[in-house]
């Protein structure tokens, strides 16, 4: 678990720059009046980047945090861009991009609730 604390700086980089792209999607969503697929992309984006923030911030106790926020934030960089992808570029980033990304943050939060049954660390 040692090594994957080393990438802690990624997460809050992801957190940040999911943050400000959620914004600019959601304004991108309302001037171009597609709000489903850069509206989809904007609400994940903003919904995860918070958690990702609470995830770096909490991770000196909770042992499942630093996975946690790397599958979470990896899962919303594929559905997003995927989502990103089809309305700039007309098409996918790869097949199954997006349901890929749906599921990593579905594990990406089983690896939060994992964190429940495992130990604190010690302070």
């Amino acid at each position: 678990m040692a090594r994957l604390d080393n990438l802690r700086p990624l997460i809050l980089l992801a957190s940040g720059l999911m943050g400000v792209s959620g914004v600019a999607l959601a304004a991108a969503a309302s001037h171009s009046g597609d709000t489903h697929l850069l509206g989809s992309a904007s609400t994940m984006c903003l919904a995860h980047a918070p958690v990702l923030l609470a995830l770096y911030l909490g991770n000196t106790r909770f042992r499942t945090a630093t996975l946690a926020a790397l599958i979470l934030g990896l899962g919303t960089i594929v559905f997003a861009g995927d989502l990103v992808s089809r309305h700039f570029l007309g098409d996918r980033l790869f097949p199954f991009a997006a349901p890929f990304g749906g599921s990593m943050m579905m594990l990406g939060w089983l690896a939060v609730a994992t964190g429940a049954f495992l130990p604190m660390r010690k302070a």
